[in-house]
């Protein structure tokens, strides 16, 4: 891997990200919201930052996602559901991951192996919730999985040798996670670690999946 794409790279997570892939002697380009403006929930502004990017990447690696938008916290039943909250989410968590990959596709190279990772979340597995509850979260991620797995479909029609694939990090000691102290948690650092191996041994057979940080594979 030479060069590598980290969208939403001021967060815990997409930070660490940068820091791995600069570790590994990896030339990193950066986007985020805080510190160039681009916001994941208009495609004008997605256009704008990725139309004046110059590829080919090996890897474009989209860090953003929310869990509390708009002062929206998860529900804890059906009775908390709201039109914005369910709406906030799917713009930020499954809209704007699925409209990257769209501006994306001519940052990746035709004919090498490359790789665009998502993060996505284990809740948002249908197969996997035994506890219902955040309910717009678990949407939103669940639909970004759908998005993901339905692009990497078209994808290895034209770019026969990419993966496209939404990831879990595990519970990361973030702002993100900061309220639910009762989790194990590892750092941004192992984090990052974790998937950018899981990413390293990716074959085009794999893609479409969803996998955790030990690259094992996650049901729908």
């Amino acid at each position: 891997m030479e060069k590598a794409l980290v969208i939403g790279a001021s967060g815990g997570i997409g930070a660490a990200i940068v820091n791995e892939l600069k570790t590994r002697g990896v030339a990193v380009t950066s986007l985020s919201r805080s510190q160039d403006g681009l916001d994941v929930t208009s495609e004008a502004s997605i256009a704008h930052h990725l139309d004046a990017l110059s590829g080919p990447f090996d890897l474009i690696f989209v860090a953003t996602g929310a869990l509390v938008i708009n002062g929206h916290q998860p529900e804890k039943s059906l009775k908390s559901l709201s039109v914005s909250g369910l709406a906030d989410q799917y713009a930020v968590n499954a809209i704007g991951p699925a409209l990257i990959l769209k501006h994306s596709l001519r940052l990746l190279p035709r004919r090498a192996r490359s790789v665009f990772a998502v993060l996505s979340a284990r809740v948002g597995s249908i197969g996997d919730n035994g506890l219902g509850g955040w309910h717009s979260y678990r949407a939103a991620k669940a639909g970004v999985n759908q998005l993901i797995h339905g692009g990497a479909i078209e994808l290895a029609r034209s770019h026969k040798q990419a993966v496209a694939v939404c990831l879990h990090p595990g519970t990361v000691a973030t702002d993100f996670t900061a309220h639910y102290p009762d989790h194990d948690k590892v750092t941004p650092d192992q984090a990052a670690q974790n998937l950018l191996d899981v990413i390293a041994g990716l074959t085009p057979a794999q893609t479409g999946g969803f996998y955790d940080y030990a690259g094992r594979e996650i049901p729908w």
